[in-house]
């Protein structure tokens, strides 16, 4: 493969992806739940290829090549294309206030919950990692609360996905970040309590890691934790 063209599949969806990167998944979950075909290429992140600049110039995964040749890149974007797409999937609420109160969720979790899960892996002193550890779980009680606000409004439907019982866009965007728990819980024994003030977050969990929304895509143990080695800090005594 010359570096002036690059691999495809005609007439069709063409994932470029990592598979045990959450935010690929986040593309590949889309598609899936979607239920619209696509091709994958899997991208070697330690290895790229030669041509891989012409998908994507900033050389990261996910992208997209739709079958008109046009390249999407970021996971939200590539996401909520399929959703404005393939309305029929249901991805997306059509009531404007609910598309508002889902992307602010989503927003509560990339803000509070995401950063603390790596600034945890990547802080040596035990005092930092702390501190880490402590917004963490106060940005995961913050997700819980809104859980339980969504649960009583008509789109809840009492849980245990955002959208009540169909595993949709919240999921799609977030699961692959609640799935590097394992790894945190492995080099740091952070776990997320079994107490009132995280039951309704617990309650998700429980429910998404059951559903194959989740587990079709899902990174297996081992190799995440391995995968996630390269970001950890040795702890400073």
């Amino acid at each position: 493969m010359s570096a002036t063209t690059y691999p495809f599949k005609e007439n069709a969806y063409t994932i470029y992806s990592y598979a045990l990167c959450p935010y690929a998944q986040r593309a590949i979950r889309a598609f899936n739940i979607a239920k619209v075909p696509y091709a994958v290429e899997e991208i070697d992140l330690k290895n790229k290829p030669d041509w891989y600049h012409l998908v994507n110039p900033q050389l990261k995964v996910p992208a997209l090549r739709t079958p008109d040749g046009t390249i999407l890149i970021e996971s939200l974007v590539i996401a909520e294309f399929v959703a404005d797409q393939f309305p029929e999937a249901g991805l997306l609420s059509t009531n404007a206030i609910e598309r508002a109160q889902l992307r602010l969720f989503i927003e509560l979790f990339n803000t509070r919950v995401t950063p603390f899960i790596l600034g945890s892996l990547t802080s040596a002193e035990v005092e930092d990692q702390k501190k880490a550890e402590e917004s963490l779980l106060a940005g995961i009680r913050a997700v819980n609360d809104e859980l339980e606000i969504q649960w009583k409004r008509s789109s809840g439907k009492g849980g245990p996905f955002w959208y009540g019982d169909k595993f949709g866009f919240a999921e799609i965007a977030l699961v692959s970040f609640v799935g590097l728990f394992v790894a945190l819980h492995h080099y740091r024994g952070v776990v997320v309590p079994e107490t009132e003030e995280y039951a309704a977050f617990n309650k998700w969990k429980t429910a998404f890691s059951k559903h194959p929304g989740f587990t079709d895509v899902k990174s297996e143990d081992a190799p995440l934790i391995e995968n996630v080695r390269k970001y950890v800090a040795e702890t400073k005594n």
